[in-house]
Order: structure tokens, then sequence, then C-alpha cells
């Protein structure tokens, strides 16, 4: 475990950069200071020395001032350089943070668009953000702690018996004693405590969060003391599990405390002891001495076990960042090619998720010509989102290919590929800013009147109409919100200004309300208009009327054809037709009597 520690503190200190050195520096600084912490005691045994040699006539003692004053002088010393240290570490510390919070975003930007889908965006922030801080604590603090902790006690070894070696080596008996209490207080079973501590402070903050979202549905349902508990019970298993730590370090941390304090239960016997011996004075002033040094001892020790548990949380931070940078980027092509044209072709395509037993596309085969609009339908996770997911190469294939102008999607540039497909997706995300800039994201090069043009293309105008600032007004904040067929079509006036030859379309109309479909059935006129379009949909009145259809089920296209042709064949469409008119006529009323 030392080993794993190790390689984690050097990790750590690679992203300090060329502030690497500064950390170094202040840790030996710190060290330089902890030592010049030493000589102050020193300087009090000398005085006690010189006072108790001529006793009772204390004022003829020589060199009280001066050993006086350099006790104070190596204080001031001792202050001063760990302030240094403290400024240098905190300097490196600050650049560590940032610089691994650069390089989790960077890893970010370079992984495929799938590995957002199945990770939340608050999860990602809290593993870069909060993570990068823990270590700044370590860094900052307690690693040049850590330092002076480990270099006093060295110093202090050799002090402890140049005086009085008896009484040196019964301090030195409480240090070890204290350290080994310490010790099995860490170890055992409570070596990954941290680890699971974490885990327990996770799961209840997840639980929190659901629990605070649900309230309203919970209410409604009166259902508080149910839905309560899932959190509670984290709450309680986190309890339990502080409780045990807690209960498992009782006789350590007792055993810690009555040996870094119980020095003078040693020194005053030791000391009566010896000045039995006929040399009362002489003794009583390396009593002094004692007496004084072995808290300071047990201050050291303090250092040593507030350190490791900074250690153990950069440990947690590292694994942390390891869960994202493990996370490999999908491998770019050696010599990009270009499409020759726009139009789709799957050829025996097969995808497995990440874990999954089984395909979520098995063999997949269909062509989307040039210019053509087609329909992907099917039962909910048959695979068309999959297989939409994999055309802007959210992920790569397991075998087969997917081809854009008759180009593998594997062998394009990135930024080539993504210029050729504009998405709309059902879950729509807006940014918090203004519509314009949400707007613009799609091409930021964008001129005013380009982005007001997509946002009248979209039918926004009412939208704009409405908002306290029209296009320029901030979504998201005081109070002014969109709804769900709103935020689409502001969604579908970015993928307009974006002007992409391909437009795949996942549920578009799924939250919105029949005036919201209308008006975005009458965006998607003008967004697909000479475009190559894949379009999914569970309401097949979207899909009636383009060039072809797809139906998917269990990762495999069944059927494919016209609607007409579809409806004809009596097959799954057919039945999937029959229920959506049934679904559609259904209305609110009394069952007539049997």
């Amino acid at each position: 475990m030392f080993l794993k520690k190790r390689s984690n503190l050097s990790r750590l200190l690679a992203y300090a950069g060329g502030h690497r050195k500064l950390t170094v520096l202040g840790c030996v600084l710190s060290g330089a200071a902890a030592v010049l912490g030493l000589v102050p005691y020193v300087c009090v045994w000398l005085v006690a020395r010189q006072a108790l040699a001529v006793f009772p006539a204390v004022t003829e003692a020589e060199g009280l001032a001066r050993w006086g004053w350099m006790a104070v002088w190596f204080a001031v010393a001792n202050i001063a350089l760990y302030f240094a240290a403290l400024m240098c570490t905190h300097i490196a510390a600050f650049r560590t943070a940032r610089n691994m919070r650069h390089a989790g975003v960077a890893h970010l930007m370079e992984l495929p668009l799938g590995f957002f889908t199945g990770n939340r965006s608050g999860e990602l922030r809290k593993i870069i953000d909060d993570n990068a801080a823990l270590t700044e604590d370590l860094l900052a603090h307690k690693l040049p702690d850590l330092t002076a902790a480990v270099v006093t006690p060295l110093a202090a070894i050799v002090l402890l018996f140049v005086f009085d070696w008896r009484m040196g080596l019964l301090c030195l008996l409480t240090m070890v004693l204290a350290l080994g209490c310490m010790m099995a207080m860490m170890g055992g079973r409570n070596a990954g405590f941290f680890h699971r501590y974490q885990r327990e402070i996770e799961k209840m903050s997840g639980e929190a969060v659901e629990y605070v979202r649900g309230i309203p549905v919970v209410k409604v349902f009166q259902q508080t003391v149910y839905s309560f508990k899932a959190f509670y019970n984290a709450i309680q298993s986190y309890s339990d599990l502080a409780s045990q730590y807690a209960m498992s370090c009782r006789a350590g941390q007792t055993g810690f405390l009555t040996c870094i304090n119980g020095a003078f239960a040693l020194l005053i016997p030791a000391a009566l002891l010896l000045s039995s011996g006929g040399n009362g004075l002489e003794v009583l002033a390396d009593f002094i001495f004692y007496a004084l040094f072995a808290p300071a001892c047990g201050g050291m020790i303090n250092r040593i076990m507030y350190a490791s548990e900074s250690v153990m949380e950069a440990d947690e931070a590292m694994m942390k960042m390891d869960e994202i940078l493990q996370n490999r980027p999908l491998p770019r092509a050696a010599i990009p090619e270009k499409p020759k044209g726009h139009d789709i072709t799957f050829t025996d395509v097969t995808f497995r998720y990440p874990g999954a037993a089984r395909p979520a596309l098995d063999h997949v085969s269909f062509t989307v010509p040039e210019g053509s609009v087609a329909g992907l339908v099917g039962p909910s996770g048959g695979g068309k989102s999959t297989a939409a997911a994999l055309i802007p190469r959210f992920w790569d294939v397991e075998s087969g290919s997917v081809r854009i102008g008759g180009v593998d999607v594997r062998d394009m540039d990135r930024r080539e590929l993504m210029e050729q497909v504009a998405f709309v997706f059902q879950d729509t995300r807006l940014f918090k800013v203004s519509v314009l800039e949400n707007i613009r994201m799609a091409r930021p090069s964008a001129t005013l009147e380009e982005i007001r043009s997509a946002a009248h293309a979209a039918q926004c105008d009412d939208i704009l109409e409405k908002l306290p600032q029209g296009i320029d007004t901030v979504v998201g904040t005081r109070g002014v919100y969109l709804s769900g067929g709103e935020a689409q079509r502001i969604a579908l006036a970015r993928a307009i200004l974006k002007d992409a030859p391909i437009v795949v379309l996942d549920e578009a109309t799924a939250f919105a309300d029949p005036e919201n479909e209308a008006l975005i059935q009458k965006a998607f006129a003008k967004l697909m208009e000479g475009k190559t379009v894949l379009m999914i949909a569970h309401r097949l009145s979207t899909v009636k009327d383009v060039d072809s259809i797809l139906v998917i089920e269990k990762g495999a296209v069944r059927e494919r054809g016209t609607h007409d042709q579809l409806a004809a064949q009596g097959g799954l469409y057919a039945r999937m037709w029959r229920d959506y008119l049934q679904a559609a006529a259904w209305k609110v009323g009394k069952e007539a009597a049997v």
C-alpha cells in the first residue's frame, strides 16, 4: 500500500509541471523550519541550567538574556521559513489542481460522444473539479507538514540523547508506542475505510438529490414515508459505517493519546530516581527540557496522522481521475478521407455496448440515398437510437462499417465528420446563456442576421416575442424557462444554422404538445430541404410520408419499404400502425355496457 501511495503521489506531482520544483523547495524549507523550531528548546535548557547553577542567586547567572533572545530569534526564523515553505507549496498546489482539471477536461474532449450518454455531467464535474480540490490540501499543507514530521524526529532523537540518555529513551518509548497505536488504528480492517467512506457519501448525496427531485410526485401520491426509505437507508448505512469506524478506533485512539501525553508519567519517577544520586539541580534542568520537549514530539506524530489522511484523499482523487483517463479515445484515421457524397450506408453492422450480454445491433445493413428521407421505427429498445448514434461515430462498430459518401466514418477526420451531421435529440440541451448564443453554438462565425433567419425558419418568432430581452434573453435564469416544445424549436434553429448535409432526428417531437408539434413539423420542412435525413419516431404519423421506412426490432431490420407497402404486408409495421390509430382515436369516457 505504501508503494501505491508513493506512486500516486509521484503521479500527482507530475501534474505540477514546472512548479514541481516549488513543491520540493517548500518541503525543504519546511524541514529546515522544523529543525530551527527545536533550537528554542535547547535555549530553554541552557537558561534553566545557568539559572539552577547559581540558584538561589539567579540574578548572577550569565547569558540568560542572550539565550532568551536566541530562542526568540530562532522561533521567528522558524515562522518565517515555514511561511515561505507554505507560499511555495500553495502556488504549486493551485497550479497542480488547475493542471489536473485541464488534463481531465482535455481528455474528455477527446472521448467519443457515446461516453457522455452513459455518464452524467454532474458526476463528471465532481470527479474533475472536486477531486482536484482534494489534492490542494495535501500539496499546500500536509506534504510540507509531513516532511517536517519526518525530519523533526530525526533531529529530535539526537536531542533526546544529548542531555540525558535515560530520559531521552523514555520519551522515545512513548513516541514509538504512539506510532504503534496509530498504525493499528489505520491498518487491518480500517485500511480501506476512506474509500468506503467516499462511496457512502456519494450514495447518500445521490439519494438526497433523487428524493428532493421527487418531492412533488411523492406529495401527490401521499407516499412520503416510503419515498424517504431509500434516502433513510443511505443515511443509516453512512451512519453505521462511521460509527463502526469510530468504535474500532476507540482502543487505538485512547492508547495514542495516552502515549503522546503520558511522558510525564515516566519522566517524573525517572527524575526522582536520578536526582537521588546528589545532582538534583542538573537533573531538574534536564527534566525541564524533556518536560517541554515531549509534548512537541507528540505534535509531530499528530502531523503524521493528519498528513496520512490527506494522502488517502489524494489516492481517492487519483483513483477517480483514473476512471476518466482509462477511457480511451477512438482511434484517428492515419490518412483522413473526405466523403464523395452524402448518402448513408450500413454494411453488416454489429455493435454491442460495453458489458452488454447481447448486441444492440446485429448484422444490420441499409442505405439512405443522398437527398432522401428515411424513417426508423420499431419497439422501444430495438436499436433505433443506437443506429443513428453510429453515424456521427458516438461509438465504433464491432464489425461491419458505417459509410458516408462511400467513406467509412472511421477513416474521416473528426471535425469533417461533425460538419457532415446535424443531430436533434429528444432530450434537448440548452446552455445557460442567451438564446442567441445557444443558436450560435452550431456556427460561431454566424452573423446576427443569419441567426435570426434560422430562428425564424425554426418557428421561434413567438418565443422571442414573449422573452424579456428577446433573442438576448438568458434562458434558465430569473424565472425565464422554456417548455419542452419551445426548447426543441431552439435546438432546431441551431441545426438549421449549422446547415449540415445530413440530419439525424431522434424523437424530436417526443415532448411537444400539439401546438408545438405543428410548429416543429413546419421547422422540419425547412431543416430537411435538400438534406439526407434519418428520422427516428414513435409517432408513426411523423414518418408516414418519408421515402423509406426501416422497422428495427431486437437489433435487426425486420421490414423495409414505404408506408403503403409495409401497411399492406400485415407484419410488424402494420400492427404498430393499427395500434397507433387506435391510440390516436381513444377518448376519455364511459365504456359501453357489455
